[in-house]
């Protein structure tokens, strides 16, 4: 079943529920799906498996039983708390954002709470099918498969609580609410545990993307679960890292990505975030989408991860304005500007635009890796997030190598990120009225090749330039700040102070600022709360 038509949360939330029988009559209930056989079909088991990926689509709407979803965008985090993106569209619009931006929310705040429950969410359903599917008779292949997608999407929701709230509580099994009472928030370094033996779980189980059929694209692979570990080893080195890791794991991890043979660069970077452009040679993990039918309201099957991002004067809501400062960043002819940010008189898929700077866009630019055409239904977008791409794989392999001496590969990697990028075309429509990929006419001299002179801190700040411009509004470059210590010193001063009082500095290589836990999970279930909240 493909993901993009398979995200059905149809049984986890009412269809699994154990039925009691008198001792009479010691049989199941006729016609009626149980947790003892509900696993016991083949295609149950891919529909629960699916229900637990449905979570990791759900931006804003309501879930599979009408609970109101906040927004909850990863740009929220990896971009606007960043000194990528402003918050954007009207001043007053949005406040809650606003707050985050400036880390002066409140344990109430709505996007705290929304991925807090929604992680949980999604990690309930993942140890739904782990505990249910263990004694499943349906075929080994099948069912391995399964299991090891079950431990990634568990991983992948333990990783984004993590970076975001520190320590969390750990369930390795579904648990009832009244069975919350009694848990406790794990340290950082036991969470990442957690997550580490769930990514390696999932790399000794799943296929590589080449053993999946046409049917199953999306979903989780070998390459996905290595690239996930690789990150949140990335992640522990620069902040808590209390499980002694070290760059040569991230370098063996990214290594085996590029060994298996299963992914390349798209030979054309304005590609890459285009329609054509999904699940492409490039992709090693994205959440998938189609348009729907719906006009409002519950979102099932498309997403409003664009429409919230694109232009005011057109189609969409104005949020995450790229800053003047990600701009400056970018080469002289560097084709991936006008690839990730386009402002006042740009053309976007052959409409010329109009930002409405100041007063409905905070920085005169807007997210051009965000922007489609305009669907049929104006609060649903079917393009894909790209979650992980083989470029950041590539990267992450040129970082670990710089730092364990093995510089030259260093800048064999980032010539060859670069050598992509300076052959890159316009991005798509960038004359009015057309669709189509227009040459950028880059002169031979841009983006020069990393030469051997650049060595030591140099050629590390060299990958790091590189992350953010290859990177660029994919909400990454916050994780980035964080683990490199060079957070605070991007933030104005009356916020620095704000975001420092609001961090884990215990144990810590560099300080880890993190949200609020939602005032409920607190007050509720006597969760101790963050530094600073």
């Amino acid at each position: 079943m493909n993901l993009k038509y398979g995200f059905v949360a149809l049984l986890v939330t009412a269809g699994l529920v154990t039925q009691s029988c008198s001792d009479f009559l010691q049989k199941d209930p006729l016609g009626r799906d149980t947790d003892q056989n509900f696993f016991n079909d083949a295609n149950n088991a891919v529909l629960a498996i699916n229900a637990a990926y449905d979570v990791a689509s759900w931006d804003e709407g309501s879930d599979a039983v009408y609970n109101y979803i906040p927004h909850n965008y990863e740009w929220m985090f990896g971009d606007m708390l960043s000194d990528d993106s402003e918050k954007g569209s009207n001043p007053g619009d949005f406040p809650q954002l606003t707050e985050l931006k400036e880390w002066r929310a409140s344990a109430g705040n709505d996007q705290a709470r929304a991925v807090w429950g929604n992680m949980y969410q999604g990690i309930y359903r993942a140890n739904l099918v782990l505990q249910n599917i263990q004694n499943s008779p349906i075929d080994t292949t099948l069912k391995n498969r399964i299991i090891g997608e079950a431990h990634f999407l568990r991983g992948y929701f333990y990783s984004y609580l993590v970076r975001l709230y520190g320590g969390v509580p750990l369930f390795s099994a579904p648990v009832l609410p009244t069975e919350y009472r009694s848990a406790k928030r794990a340290s950082v370094s036991e969470t990442y545990a957690f997550i580490e033996a769930d990514l390696n779980a999932a790399i000794k189980a799943l296929p590589e993307k080449s053993g999946y059929g046409a049917g199953d694209v999306g979903r989780a692979t070998k390459g996905a679960a290595r690239g996930y570990l690789a990150r949140a080893i990335m992640y522990q080195l620069g902040t808590d890292n209390s499980r002694n890791h070290t760059w040569q794991e991230v370098y063996d991890l990214t290594d085996a990505i590029v060994k298996s043979g299963q992914y390349s660069l798209t030979p054309n970077y304005a590609q890459i975030f285009e329609e054509e452009g999904e699940n492409n040679m490039e992709s090693v993990f994205e959440i998938q989408f189609s348009e729907s039918n719906i006009t409002w309201g519950q979102q099932k099957i498309g997403t409003q991860n664009n429409i919230i991002q694109n232009n005011r004067t057109t189609w969409g809501w104005g949020f995450n304005n790229p800053t003047q400062d990600l701009v400056n960043e970018f080469e002289p002819n560097d084709p991936r500007k006008p690839n990730t940010v386009y402002g006042n008189g740009d053309v976007v898929l052959g409409v010329k635009q109009v930002v409405p700077y100041p007063a409905e866009n905070a920085t005169g630019y807007l997210n051009r890796k965000a922007a489609i055409v305009k669907p049929n239904t104006p609060n649903s977008s079917p393009q894909n997030i790209r979650k992980l791409r083989y470029a950041d794989v590539l990267l992450m392999k040129a970082e670990a190598a710089a730092r364990t001496g093995k510089e030259g590969e260093t800048r064999d990697i980032l010539n060859q990120i670069r050598d992509r990028a300076r052959k890159s075309t316009l991005p798509k429509g960038s004359v009015e009225g057309t669709l189509t990929y227009e040459p950028a006419n880059t002169p031979a001299t841009a983006l020069p090749a990393i030469s051997a002179s650049v060595s030591g801190q140099a050629l590390i700040d060299a990958v790091l330039h590189e992350r953010r411009v290859e990177l660029g509004m994919e909400a990454l470059r916050f994780w980035d700040l964080v683990r490199t210590g060079r957070y605070f010193s991007k933030l104005p001063a009356t916020v620095r102070a704000a975001a420092q009082s609001k961090s884990i500095t215990t144990n810590t290589v560099n300080p880890i600022p993190v949200l609020p836990i939602p005032i409920n999970e607190v007050q509720s279930w006597g969760l101790q709360q963050n530094p600073g909240y």
